[in-house]
């Protein structure tokens, strides 16, 4: 069982001004693989609140994955990529890399795209696109590989039998 933390990073939603979509929607794809959403949260686009709960659910044991989404692109107040980079300490580019890529293939605006992964301390943290569909097309790219990541990252002695 996988269990997913899903911070959604809205300045509208964080104030009520706009229903997060994108959460649930992450939240429905992982329920629907079988794995466990152990928590979500909104908060604004401030740099220093999005550390605090990336550091704090990561130590926390509480989950394998943190999945942001929203805060990842070019305007001012898009500060997800600067946050998770403060607090990982190893970085997991071969996942936002492949994001960006099969994003491509779908639209050019996958190019603004500045979502990074990484791990802190047994918690891998991958940033996603605000829009609920984008999250979502992410998600699905990255989903065949989630399961060996937390193995790895577990040090589950099966890791080395499942690739």
């Amino acid at each position: 069982m996988i269990r997913f933390g899903i911070l959604t990073l809205s300045d509208r939603s964080s104030k009520g001004e706009r229903e997060d979509a994108s959460g649930p929607a992450l939240a429905h794809l992982i329920r629907a693989q079988g794995w466990s959403v152990a928590k979500q949260q909104i908060l604004p686009d401030e740099e220093s609140a999005i550390r605090a709960a990336l550091t704090e659910w990561a130590d926390s044991g509480d989950f394998d994955i943190i999945l942001t989404t929203g805060s990842t692109g070019f305007a001012q107040r898009d500060v997800a990529p600067e946050a998770t980079r403060a607090v990982i300490q190893r970085d997991a580019p071969g996942l936002a890399e492949t994001m960006r890529a099969e994003s491509f293939k779908k639209t050019p605006h996958a190019m603004l795209s500045r979502a990074i992964a990484g791990i802190r301390r047994r918690t891998l943290i991958v940033n996603l696109p605000g829009s609920p569909k984008g999250a979502v097309e992410n998600l699905q790219t990255i989903l065949p590989v989630l399961p060996h990541a937390v193995q790895l990252l577990k040090d589950d002695p099966a890791s080395e039998s499942s690739h």
